[in-house]
Protein backbone atom coordinates (compact mmCIF):
# COMPACT_ATOMS: atom_id res chain seq x y z
CA UNK A 1 0.00 0.00 0.00
CA UNK A 2 1.45 3.34 -1.02
CA UNK A 3 2.22 5.77 1.78
CA UNK A 4 0.68 8.69 -0.14
CA UNK A 5 -2.61 6.88 -0.65
CA UNK A 6 -2.88 6.08 3.01
CA UNK A 7 -2.19 9.67 4.02
CA UNK A 8 -4.75 11.27 1.76
CA UNK A 9 -7.55 9.00 2.88
CA UNK A 10 -6.65 9.07 6.55
CA UNK A 11 -6.00 12.63 7.63
CA UNK A 12 -8.90 15.07 8.06
CA UNK A 13 -8.81 18.60 6.73
CA UNK A 14 -11.05 19.91 9.52
CA UNK A 15 -12.06 19.00 13.10
CA UNK A 16 -13.88 15.81 12.12
CA UNK A 17 -14.14 13.10 14.71
CA UNK A 18 -10.89 11.14 14.74
CA UNK A 19 -12.61 7.84 15.39
CA UNK A 20 -14.70 8.22 12.26
CA UNK A 21 -11.58 8.99 10.24
CA UNK A 22 -10.08 5.67 11.28
CA UNK A 23 -13.23 3.65 10.63
CA UNK A 24 -13.32 0.96 7.95
CA UNK A 25 -15.08 3.28 5.52
CA UNK A 26 -12.31 5.86 5.71
CA UNK A 27 -9.45 3.45 5.08
CA UNK A 28 -8.31 2.29 1.65
CA UNK A 29 -9.79 -1.01 0.42
CA UNK A 30 -6.56 -2.94 1.01
CA UNK A 31 -6.58 -2.03 4.69
CA UNK A 32 -10.31 -2.73 5.04
CA UNK A 33 -9.78 -6.22 3.63
CA UNK A 34 -7.37 -7.14 6.41
CA UNK A 35 -9.14 -5.43 9.32
CA UNK A 36 -10.23 -8.81 10.81
CA UNK A 37 -6.55 -9.85 10.85
CA UNK A 38 -5.18 -6.81 12.65
CA UNK A 39 -8.12 -6.65 15.06
CA UNK A 40 -7.13 -10.15 16.18
CA UNK A 41 -3.48 -9.07 16.51
CA UNK A 42 -4.10 -6.01 18.63
CA UNK A 43 -6.39 -8.01 20.91
CA UNK A 44 -3.41 -9.98 22.20
CA UNK A 45 -2.82 -9.46 25.92
CA UNK A 46 -1.78 -5.89 26.64
CA UNK A 47 1.72 -4.98 27.75
CA UNK A 48 2.10 -4.66 31.50
CA UNK A 49 4.36 -1.98 32.92
CA UNK A 50 7.09 -4.55 33.63
CA UNK A 51 7.06 -5.93 30.08
CA UNK A 52 10.27 -4.21 28.98
CA UNK A 53 13.98 -4.73 29.43
CA UNK A 54 15.61 -2.12 31.64
CA UNK A 55 18.74 -2.04 33.75
CA UNK A 56 18.05 -1.73 37.47
CA UNK A 57 14.38 -2.73 37.21
CA UNK A 58 12.89 -3.44 40.65
CA UNK A 59 9.84 -5.39 39.45
CA UNK A 60 11.02 -8.60 41.17
CA UNK A 61 11.80 -6.77 44.40
CA UNK A 62 8.67 -4.68 44.99
CA UNK A 63 7.10 -7.19 47.40
CA UNK A 64 10.24 -7.24 49.54
CA UNK A 65 10.60 -3.44 49.39
CA UNK A 66 7.02 -2.68 50.38
CA UNK A 67 6.89 -5.35 53.09
CA UNK A 68 9.81 -3.60 54.77
CA UNK A 69 8.29 -0.16 54.23
CA UNK A 70 5.07 -1.32 55.89
CA UNK A 71 7.08 -2.70 58.78
CA UNK A 72 9.13 0.48 59.32
CA UNK A 73 6.72 3.35 58.60
CA UNK A 74 3.46 4.74 60.03
CA UNK A 75 0.63 6.98 58.83
CA UNK A 76 1.87 7.25 55.27
CA UNK A 77 -0.36 8.98 52.71
CA UNK A 78 2.12 10.25 50.11
CA UNK A 79 5.06 8.68 48.31
CA UNK A 80 7.68 9.95 45.88
CA UNK A 81 9.70 7.79 43.50
CA UNK A 82 12.28 10.38 42.52
CA UNK A 83 14.35 8.15 40.15
CA UNK A 84 11.42 6.12 38.89
CA UNK A 85 13.07 4.15 36.05
CA UNK A 86 10.59 1.56 34.82
CA UNK A 87 7.98 2.86 37.28
CA UNK A 88 7.47 -0.52 38.97
CA UNK A 89 7.94 0.89 42.48
CA UNK A 90 5.66 3.86 41.76
CA UNK A 91 3.10 1.46 40.31
CA UNK A 92 2.89 -0.44 43.59
CA UNK A 93 2.80 2.81 45.58
CA UNK A 94 -0.22 4.00 43.58
CA UNK A 95 -2.17 1.05 44.95
CA UNK A 96 -1.29 2.00 48.54
CA UNK A 97 -1.12 5.77 48.95
CA UNK A 98 -3.27 8.81 48.20
CA UNK A 99 -0.57 10.77 46.35
CA UNK A 100 2.40 9.42 44.40
CA UNK A 101 5.02 11.65 42.79
CA UNK A 102 6.75 9.95 39.84
CA UNK A 103 9.89 11.48 38.36
CA UNK A 104 12.59 10.58 35.86
CA UNK A 105 14.48 12.82 33.45
CA UNK A 106 14.42 10.44 30.47
CA UNK A 107 11.88 11.37 27.79
CA UNK A 108 11.05 7.73 27.10
CA UNK A 109 10.33 6.97 30.76
CA UNK A 110 8.24 10.11 31.19
CA UNK A 111 5.96 9.27 28.30
CA UNK A 112 5.53 5.76 29.67
CA UNK A 113 4.42 7.16 33.05
CA UNK A 114 1.92 9.44 31.32
CA UNK A 115 0.59 6.48 29.36
CA UNK A 116 0.20 4.13 32.31
CA UNK A 117 -0.62 6.53 35.15
CA UNK A 118 -1.84 9.96 34.01
CA UNK A 119 -5.38 10.79 35.04
CA UNK A 120 -6.65 12.20 31.76
CA UNK A 121 -9.27 11.37 29.08
CA UNK A 122 -8.59 8.76 26.40
CA UNK A 123 -10.44 6.42 24.08
CA UNK A 124 -9.33 2.82 23.78
CA UNK A 125 -11.29 2.39 20.53
CA UNK A 126 -9.48 5.34 18.94
CA UNK A 127 -6.09 3.94 19.92
CA UNK A 128 -6.93 0.41 18.81
CA UNK A 129 -7.98 1.73 15.41
CA UNK A 130 -4.73 3.65 15.05
CA UNK A 131 -2.57 0.69 16.13
CA UNK A 132 -4.50 -1.53 13.77
CA UNK A 133 -3.79 0.80 10.87
CA UNK A 134 -0.08 0.75 11.69
CA UNK A 135 -0.12 -3.05 11.89
CA UNK A 136 -1.67 -3.19 8.42
CA UNK A 137 1.17 -1.30 6.73
CA UNK A 138 3.26 -3.31 4.28
CA UNK A 139 6.84 -2.13 5.04
CA UNK A 140 8.13 -3.27 1.64
CA UNK A 141 6.14 -0.41 0.05
CA UNK A 142 7.64 2.26 2.30
CA UNK A 143 10.58 4.48 1.33
CA UNK A 144 13.67 4.85 3.48
CA UNK A 145 13.34 7.29 6.38
CA UNK A 146 15.43 8.74 9.21
CA UNK A 147 14.94 5.70 11.43
CA UNK A 148 15.63 3.06 8.78
CA UNK A 149 18.69 4.87 7.41
CA UNK A 150 20.27 5.09 10.84
CA UNK A 151 19.06 1.95 12.63
CA UNK A 152 18.06 -0.47 9.85
CA UNK A 153 20.10 -3.70 9.71
CA UNK A 154 21.64 -2.70 13.03
CA UNK A 155 19.12 -2.57 15.88
CA UNK A 156 16.27 -3.83 13.68
CA UNK A 157 15.98 -5.49 10.30
CA UNK A 158 15.63 -2.93 7.50
CA UNK A 159 11.92 -3.45 6.80
CA UNK A 160 10.99 -3.24 10.47
CA UNK A 161 13.09 -0.08 10.81
CA UNK A 162 11.23 1.43 7.85
CA UNK A 163 7.90 0.64 9.49
CA UNK A 164 9.01 2.11 12.84
CA UNK A 165 10.16 5.32 11.15
CA UNK A 166 6.95 5.55 9.14
CA UNK A 167 4.81 5.02 12.26
CA UNK A 168 6.72 7.64 14.22
CA UNK A 169 6.34 10.20 11.45
CA UNK A 170 2.66 9.36 11.15
CA UNK A 171 2.14 9.86 14.88
CA UNK A 172 3.36 13.44 14.40
CA UNK A 173 0.55 13.99 11.91
CA UNK A 174 -2.00 12.25 14.13
CA UNK A 175 -0.97 14.24 17.21
CA UNK A 176 -3.54 17.09 16.81
CA UNK A 177 -6.36 14.53 16.96
CA UNK A 178 -5.11 12.76 20.10
CA UNK A 179 -5.39 13.80 23.73
CA UNK A 180 -2.11 13.95 25.65
CA UNK A 181 -2.96 10.62 27.28
CA UNK A 182 -3.79 8.99 23.92
CA UNK A 183 -0.56 10.28 22.40
CA UNK A 184 1.42 8.87 25.34
CA UNK A 185 -0.34 5.48 25.06
CA UNK A 186 0.40 5.20 21.34
CA UNK A 187 4.05 6.12 21.92
CA UNK A 188 4.36 3.71 24.85
CA UNK A 189 2.79 0.93 22.77
CA UNK A 190 5.38 1.60 20.08
CA UNK A 191 8.23 1.53 22.62
CA UNK A 192 7.09 -1.71 24.25
CA UNK A 193 6.41 -3.40 20.90
CA UNK A 194 9.80 -2.63 19.36
CA UNK A 195 11.71 -3.37 22.57
CA UNK A 196 10.83 -7.03 22.16
CA UNK A 197 12.26 -7.05 18.62
CA UNK A 198 15.44 -5.06 19.17
CA UNK A 199 18.64 -6.77 18.08
CA UNK A 200 20.32 -6.06 21.42
CA UNK A 201 21.12 -7.56 24.81
CA UNK A 202 18.50 -5.35 26.45
CA UNK A 203 19.78 -1.81 25.92
CA UNK A 204 20.99 0.31 22.99
CA UNK A 205 24.65 0.77 23.88
CA UNK A 206 25.36 -1.59 20.98
CA UNK A 207 23.66 -4.12 18.73
CA UNK A 208 24.39 -7.79 18.08
CA UNK A 209 26.72 -8.15 15.09
CA UNK A 210 24.84 -11.01 13.46
CA UNK A 211 22.30 -11.21 10.62
CA UNK A 212 18.84 -10.26 11.86
CA UNK A 213 15.97 -12.65 11.27
CA UNK A 214 13.05 -10.51 9.99
CA UNK A 215 9.95 -10.52 12.18
CA UNK A 216 6.57 -8.91 11.72
CA UNK A 217 6.09 -5.80 13.85
CA UNK A 218 2.75 -5.94 15.66
CA UNK A 219 1.89 -3.01 17.92
CA UNK A 220 -0.06 -3.99 21.02
CA UNK A 221 -1.86 -1.87 23.58
CA UNK A 222 -0.35 -1.22 26.95
CA UNK A 223 -2.35 -1.83 30.12
CA UNK A 224 -3.09 1.87 30.61
CA UNK A 225 -4.84 3.16 33.70
CA UNK A 226 -5.94 6.42 35.30
CA UNK A 227 -4.66 7.30 38.77
CA UNK A 228 -6.10 10.38 40.41
CA UNK A 229 -3.20 10.64 42.88
CA UNK A 230 -0.37 10.50 40.32
CA UNK A 231 1.88 13.55 39.87
CA UNK A 232 4.31 13.07 36.99
CA UNK A 233 7.52 15.05 36.47
CA UNK A 234 10.49 15.03 34.12
CA UNK A 235 13.03 16.89 36.22
CA UNK A 236 16.54 16.71 37.57
CA UNK A 237 15.96 14.94 40.90
CA UNK A 238 18.12 17.29 42.94
CA UNK A 239 16.23 20.30 41.63
CA UNK A 240 12.85 18.67 42.20
CA UNK A 241 13.87 17.75 45.76
CA UNK A 242 13.76 21.43 46.67
CA UNK A 243 10.12 21.79 45.56
CA UNK A 244 8.20 18.71 46.71
CA UNK A 245 7.23 16.99 49.94
CA UNK A 246 6.06 13.45 50.68
CA UNK A 247 5.81 11.14 53.66
CA UNK A 248 8.18 8.70 51.95
CA UNK A 249 10.77 9.45 49.29
CA UNK A 250 12.15 6.36 47.56
CA UNK A 251 15.64 6.87 46.14
CA UNK A 252 17.17 4.55 43.55
CA UNK A 253 19.64 6.54 41.45
CA UNK A 254 22.09 5.08 38.95
CA UNK A 255 25.21 4.06 40.85
CA UNK A 256 27.76 3.32 38.14
CA UNK A 257 29.17 5.04 35.07
CA UNK A 258 26.41 3.85 32.75
CA UNK A 259 24.51 6.93 31.63
CA UNK A 260 20.92 5.88 31.04
CA UNK A 261 20.40 8.59 28.42
CA UNK A 262 23.16 6.86 26.40
CA UNK A 263 22.05 3.30 27.10
CA UNK A 264 18.53 4.16 25.88
CA UNK A 265 19.50 6.77 23.29
CA UNK A 266 17.45 5.11 20.54
CA UNK A 267 14.25 5.35 22.58
CA UNK A 268 15.08 8.92 23.63
CA UNK A 269 15.61 9.81 19.97
CA UNK A 270 12.36 8.10 18.96
CA UNK A 271 10.32 9.97 21.57
CA UNK A 272 11.83 13.43 21.01
CA UNK A 273 11.94 12.95 17.23
CA UNK A 274 14.24 15.90 16.59
CA UNK A 275 16.22 13.76 14.10
CA UNK A 276 19.70 14.80 15.28
CA UNK A 277 22.93 13.86 13.57
CA UNK A 278 24.17 10.53 14.93
CA UNK A 279 27.68 9.28 15.60
CA UNK A 280 29.61 6.05 16.10
CA UNK A 281 28.68 2.44 15.47
CA UNK A 282 25.72 2.64 17.89
CA UNK A 283 24.37 5.77 16.11
CA UNK A 284 24.15 8.01 19.20
CA UNK A 285 23.38 11.74 19.21
CA UNK A 286 25.51 14.27 21.04
CA UNK A 287 25.44 13.88 24.81
CA UNK A 288 22.46 15.25 26.74
CA UNK A 289 20.64 14.50 30.01
CA UNK A 290 23.82 13.27 31.68
CA UNK A 291 23.55 12.35 35.36
CA UNK A 292 25.97 13.40 38.11
CA UNK A 293 25.19 10.07 39.78
CA UNK A 294 27.21 8.34 37.04
CA UNK A 295 30.27 10.51 37.70
CA UNK A 296 32.82 10.95 40.47
CA UNK A 297 30.58 13.69 41.89
CA UNK A 298 27.89 11.09 42.72
CA UNK A 299 28.31 11.12 46.50
CA UNK A 300 28.19 14.92 46.60
CA UNK A 301 24.97 14.82 44.57
CA UNK A 302 23.50 12.21 46.92
CA UNK A 303 24.27 14.27 50.00
CA UNK A 304 22.69 17.33 48.38
CA UNK A 305 19.58 15.29 47.59
CA UNK A 306 18.97 13.87 51.07
CA UNK A 307 19.77 17.23 52.68
CA UNK A 308 17.00 18.99 50.76
CA UNK A 309 14.19 16.42 50.67
CA UNK A 310 11.10 17.26 52.71
CA UNK A 311 10.14 13.76 53.87
CA UNK A 312 9.38 11.84 57.03
CA UNK A 313 11.10 8.71 55.70
CA UNK A 314 13.88 8.13 53.19
CA UNK A 315 14.00 4.70 51.55
CA UNK A 316 17.12 3.98 49.51
CA UNK A 317 17.78 1.00 47.25
CA UNK A 318 21.39 0.06 46.69
CA UNK A 319 23.17 -2.89 45.13
CA UNK A 320 26.75 -4.04 45.50
CA UNK A 321 27.75 -3.94 41.86
CA UNK A 322 30.98 -2.23 42.87
CA UNK A 323 32.31 -5.81 43.26
CA UNK A 324 31.61 -6.41 39.58
CA UNK A 325 34.37 -7.55 37.26
CA UNK A 326 33.19 -4.94 34.74
CA UNK A 327 34.75 -1.48 35.15
CA UNK A 328 31.61 0.23 33.86
CA UNK A 329 29.60 -1.47 36.61
CA UNK A 330 31.76 -0.23 39.47
CA UNK A 331 29.70 1.91 41.82
CA UNK A 332 30.35 5.64 42.06
CA UNK A 333 28.94 5.64 45.61
CA UNK A 334 30.02 3.00 48.09
CA UNK A 335 27.82 1.24 50.63
CA UNK A 336 29.60 2.93 53.52
CA UNK A 337 28.95 6.37 52.04
CA UNK A 338 25.22 5.72 51.71
CA UNK A 339 25.10 4.61 55.33
CA UNK A 340 27.12 7.64 56.44
CA UNK A 341 24.82 10.13 54.69
CA UNK A 342 21.60 8.50 55.90
CA UNK A 343 22.78 8.22 59.49
CA UNK A 344 23.16 12.00 59.43
CA UNK A 345 19.46 12.23 58.52
CA UNK A 346 18.09 10.05 61.31
CA UNK A 347 17.80 6.51 62.65
CA UNK A 348 18.54 4.14 59.77
CA UNK A 349 17.84 0.43 59.41
CA UNK A 350 19.55 -1.66 56.73
CA UNK A 351 18.22 -4.80 55.06
CA UNK A 352 19.75 -7.03 52.38
CA UNK A 353 18.35 -9.49 49.88
CA UNK A 354 20.20 -11.84 47.52
CA UNK A 355 19.21 -10.97 44.00
CA UNK A 356 20.27 -11.73 40.42
CA UNK A 357 19.99 -8.44 38.51
CA UNK A 358 19.29 -7.77 34.85
CA UNK A 359 22.59 -8.52 33.07
CA UNK A 360 23.39 -7.23 29.59
CA UNK A 361 25.82 -10.09 29.01
CA UNK A 362 29.35 -8.89 29.86
CA UNK A 363 29.06 -8.19 33.58
CA UNK A 364 29.77 -10.88 36.17
CA UNK A 365 28.44 -10.47 39.71
CA UNK A 366 29.72 -12.38 42.73
CA UNK A 367 27.31 -12.69 45.66
CA UNK A 368 25.12 -9.89 44.36
CA UNK A 369 22.86 -8.32 46.98
CA UNK A 370 20.24 -5.61 47.00
CA UNK A 371 20.25 -3.38 50.07
CA UNK A 372 17.37 -1.32 51.39
CA UNK A 373 17.98 1.55 53.80
CA UNK A 374 15.00 2.99 55.66
CA UNK A 375 15.61 6.23 57.55
CA UNK A 376 13.18 8.00 59.86
CA UNK A 377 14.17 11.60 59.28
CA UNK A 378 15.16 13.79 62.20
CA UNK A 379 15.14 17.27 60.66
CA UNK A 380 17.13 18.93 63.44
CA UNK A 381 19.85 16.29 63.23
CA UNK A 382 19.94 16.42 59.43
CA UNK A 383 19.98 20.21 59.19
CA UNK A 384 22.85 20.37 61.64
CA UNK A 385 24.85 17.70 59.79
CA UNK A 386 24.30 19.24 56.35
CA UNK A 387 24.38 22.92 57.37
CA UNK A 388 27.07 23.79 54.84
CA UNK A 389 25.06 22.23 51.99
CA UNK A 390 21.83 23.89 53.06
CA UNK A 391 23.59 27.25 53.24
CA UNK A 392 24.86 26.77 49.70
CA UNK A 393 28.52 26.44 50.66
Amino acid sequence: MAEAALKTQYYPTNEEDFGAITSQKAIVPYVASIIPIWRNEVQHPTFRLESRRYIGCKAKLVDWIFDLIAQETKNVHSFCDIFAGTGSVANRALALYDKVIINDFLYSNNIIYRAFFQDAPWSEAKIQDLLGRYNSVDPSTLPENYFSINFGDKFFDLLTARQIGYIREDIVKARPYLTDKEYAIVMASLIYSIDRMANTLGHYESYIKKPITPRKLVLRMINAGNYEGAEIYQRDSNELAREISADIVYIDPPYNSRQYSRFYHLLENLVQWNKPELFGSAMKPKEENMSDYCRNSAFRAFQDLVAHLDARYLVVSYNNTYKSKSTSSENKIRLEQIEEALNKCGVTHVYSHSFSPFNSGKTEFDDHKEYLFITQVDNERRNRAFSSILCGR
